[in-house]
């Protein structure tokens, strides 16, 4: 039997399902899911796992020591534990620049404060310029601007910003989070996009001001949905993510990708609609039986290094070669059905 584990927080429909979807789908090839359950971890002990899902470790810390030792141990983690730990929205947004998506100009600023068990004095920061120069850096990203952290998710400490005023007023609230200055896209469509496998790409009509996923199967033309797809897929590929999600402002024709740090996506029926759920569970339930009867080491590292042509996929991460280059065990979905079909 190749048993499936789940780690998950405050969630109440997803993973119920998930277990029962791959419970049913998995019964013919020996794949099992249950939910994980950990009590202190022996170094060296093996998870019992083929393939471990993971929404909770990075609020849990206990549960990311173990993730990455199930790895070392042989277990398959959906998302890699290591990468996702040294991963923040401001590298990724620089990555995903370099390798030609579309991204808002952006600014890593220094912290406003520091937690306050951390033995910070004028001293320790004397690297840092004083004052910054907030006119310059709003006259680079262009007013409106939005202020948020450069790593995190669920609208936490998200401001718009009309001029330094408003922007140092805003700052002045977000100790001890470090933070990202970025160009406001005056948006006419919104997408999000999710994501499975790194290839499998369900873009969705997402209205961010009610927070609210739209079942809207023609909002896109073909054109813009097939770039948005291709653009989804370079962003896993790169970054190694296998459950994601991806947001697109688009603006006069041009998808924006303004946050794609979202590992461990929500999955929950009442926010992402029946249709959608439905579709999320089989996609989740079908990815990881595909993992516990094929995955390799190697599929969920990252690739920047080797996309951008600044060392082997091995470099940075340590990632196994025996991948060749855009091969993934997943299939592929087309940026049409059951997402947002094109025109």
């Amino acid at each position: 039997m190749k048993k499936v584990g789940l780690l998950c927080g405050r969630e109440y429909s997803f993973p119920p399902a998930f277990i029962v979807r791959v419970n049913e789908l998995g019964k013919k090839d020996g794949v099992a899911a249950e939910f994980a359950k950990l009590g202190g971890t022996r170094m060296g002990e093996p998870s019992g796992y083929r393939v471990i899902v993971d929404r909770i470790s990075h609020e849990v810390e206990y549960y990311r020591g173990y993730l990455k030792h199930a790895v070392l141990e042989g277990a398959y983690v959906i998302n890699n534990p290591f990468w996702w730990t040294a991963d923040d929205k401001f590298f990724n947004y620089a990555v995903a620049s370099k390798l030609g998506i579309a991204i808002p100009k952006t600014v890593l600023l220094p912290q406003k404060g520091y937690p306050r068990d951390v033995d910070i004095t004028a001293e320790s920061l004397h690297n840092l310029e004083y004052p910054v120069d907030w006119d310059s850096l709003l006259d680079y990203i262009g007013r409106p601007a939005i202020l948020k952290p450069f790593s995190g998710g669920g609208w936490k400490h998200v401001y718009k910003v009309h001029n330094k005023e408003e922007l140092l007023a805003a700052y002045d609230k977000t100790s001890p989070y470090c933070m990202t200055l970025q160009e406001f896209i005056d948006f006419d469509k919104y997408v999000r996009c999710f994501t499975f496998g790194k290839s499998d790409i369900t873009p969705v009509h997402y209205d961010p001001k009610e927070r609210k996923y739209l079942v809207d199967h023609n909002y896109l033309s073909s054109e813009l949905g097939a770039r948005i797809v291709k653009d989804a897929r370079t962003i896993n590929e790169a970054l190694g993510y296998e459950m994601n999600t991806i947001e697109f402002a688009v603006q006069d024709g041009v998808p924006y990708a303004i946050d794609f740090l979202n590992p461990a996506p929500d999955m929950e029926r009442d926010r992402i609609t029946e249709f959608y759920f439905e579709h999320v569970v089989d996609k989740m339930a079908r990815l990881v039986i595909d993992r516990a009867l094929h995955g390799a080491a190697s599929f969920p590292w990252p690739r920047w290094e080797e996309m951008l042509g600044i060392g082997a996929a091995s470099g940075f991460t340590g990632a196994p070669k025996s991948v060749a280059a855009g091969q993934s065990p997943a299939p592929t979905l087309s940026a049409g059905s059951p997402g947002l079909k094109t025109k």
